[in-house]
């Protein structure tokens, strides 16, 4: 897996038809990650499809919908190394419609590659108000994606070929948005590049000999390396749920904060569900641990794919586990810390403000300042992002009724809680006074006649009566069900 270089997500972003799987599936290819063969046979399976353009986003549009309609529609995972990093890469939905989508896979990422269409007509049409080249940069930094790398794509059908005038064009007007999102864009590079052709992404082109910055290879090799909060509680929002066959129920994610680890008991918020890890891959690799920053599938025992949803975040049961939010106080779109109306009723375009917020349906967040990858959020209306902000404070709810499998039970896990060795003791012999109580009814440590029944001898006789009843009481304080002693 390369375990000596650092891993990073990288997120592929951009208006549809931009040229992200495209360009994604060339950059896989020339960089080893799948077979020539492969290619080959995606090029005859498109040019069957009249397609033949589509051949390396095939290698990311694995959905029969997406191939049929030439665009991406959830999120792809896909690995390759660089020459400094080993790199998740994430191929994000363009289109509008697929935008929660395209949220799901930004969050997980540690760098946005931004992907423009240089044509004419394609770039006007995704820097305009209602296109996704916006959007998905202001997402991209709400998400807390700080660093981000433009791709000008396409530009071997610019006019004329290779425009630098078209480039400069481009550079220009994007960096003047991004700025006002909150990017510098002194600090982010703008490579041209053809996707399709192969330009600029691994080697120069002598077809943009004007452009002397770096290629997209160089570029993604110049990403700062991310600061992983592994000393914090675990913090992993699902991103999916599968049912896998001779394995069982395996949730998919993102580890934000702590670690997760086979054996490790997790209480899933905001239901409280909580079960044993049995195994944890990345990429169909085991691993003894994972960190932040790792996408990761894990395996988990005794629950069914209709217990766990996306939106679900898992946790340390024993540290701080996850709870719902019956209400959260947020801070909208941060400009200057003025109060300059008390009590709104509404908050118009470009107001900031202290908001109280109150979820429909269950689920989960934390402040920004303790769990940053969970403490930012966006709000949608009629399809488009209208507030982007900050959680400053969370009024959290015990879950109801919250399911403790028979794994996680003898992990020692109870109803959610946890209990050290010594207070474990101290209820296993006052659930043995009660015992005691039932079976002779005296309650005498020293007369365990009901329990061997010998007419009140007041001697320890441990006989097969005796070792039932001690095993039902072990079993009530470690089986997390209630026994009837006396039956």
């Amino acid at each position: 897996m390369g375990k000596e270089k650092v891993h990073i997500n990288i997120v592929v972003i951009g208006h549809v038809d931009s040229g992200k799987s495209t360009t994604t599936g060339h950059l896989i290819y020339k960089l080893g990650g799948i077979d020539k063969r492969v290619i080959e046979r995606f090029e005859k399976e498109a040019a069957e499809m009249n397609k033949r353009s589509f051949k390396y986003a095939w290698v990311l549009d694995k959905l029969k919908a997406e191939r049929e309609r030439g665009i991406t529609i959830d999120i792809a995972l896909w690995k390759f190394e660089t020459t400094k990093y080993y790199c998740t890469v994430i191929d994000a939905p363009g289109h509008r419609d697929f935008i929660k989508n395209m949220i799901t896979g930004t969050s997980q990422a540690d760098c946005a590659v931004l992907i423009i269409d240089s044509t004419t007509g394609g770039f006007e049409a995704g820097i305009s108000k209602d296109g996704q080249t916006r959007e998905h940069a202001l997402l991209a930094f709400t998400l807390g994606v700080r660093q981000m790398i433009c791709c000008c794509n396409k530009m071997d059908a610019t006019t004329p070929k290779y425009s630098k005038p078209r480039y400069d064009e481009i550079v220009k007007e994007v960096s003047s948005y991004i700025k006002k999102v909150g990017y510098n864009p002194d600090k982010i590079p703008f490579v041209p590049i053809s996707g399709f052709e192969g330009d600029n992404m691994i080697e120069r082109s002598t077809n943009l000999d004007w452009y002397k910055g770096p290629t997209l290879l160089e570029a993604l090799d110049q990403i700062q390396e991310p600061k992983r909060p592994s000393d914090k509680p675990l913090r992993l929002p699902l991103q999916d749920v599968y049912k896998i066959g001779g394995i069982g129920t395996v949730p998919v994610g993102r580890v934000e904060t702590g670690v997760i680890k086979p054996g490790m008991v997790v209480t899933f918020g905001p239901t409280g569900l909580t079960t044993e890890v049995k195994s944890v891959e990345m990429h169909h690799e085991a691993l003894q641990e994972a960190l932040p920053g790792d996408n990761v599938g894990f395996n988990v025992k005794n629950v069914a794919v209709k217990d766990l949803k996306r939106g679900y975040v898992a946790s340390n049961s024993k540290d701080d586990p996850a709870k719902g939010a019956a209400s959260f106080t947020s801070q909208i779109d941060r400009r200057s810390g003025k109060e300059l109306e008390k009590e709104p009723k509404f908050l118009k375009n470009g107001d900031a403000g202290i908001v109280k917020m109150i979820p429909t349906k269950p689920m989960v967040v934390e402040t920004f300042s303790e769990y940053p990858p969970l403490g930012r959020f966006a709000v949608r209306d009629m399809r488009q992002t209208v507030a982007v902000g900050v959680i400053k404070n969370v009024d959290k709810k015990d879950p109801s009724g919250a399911k403790v499998t028979k794994a996680a039970a003898k992990k020692g896990a109870n109803s959610g809680d946890s209990y050290s060795g010594w207070v474990q003791w101290v209820r296993w012999w006052w659930v043995l006074w009660l015992g005691v109580e039932a079976c002779c009814g005296c309650g005498e440590w020293g007369c365990l006649s009901g329990f061997s029944g010998g007419g009140g001898s007041g001697c320890l006789m441990v006989d097969r009566d005796l070792v039932t009843v001690l095993w039902r009481c072990w079993w009530l304080c470690y089986g997390g069900e209630v026994v009837d002693l006396a039956a």
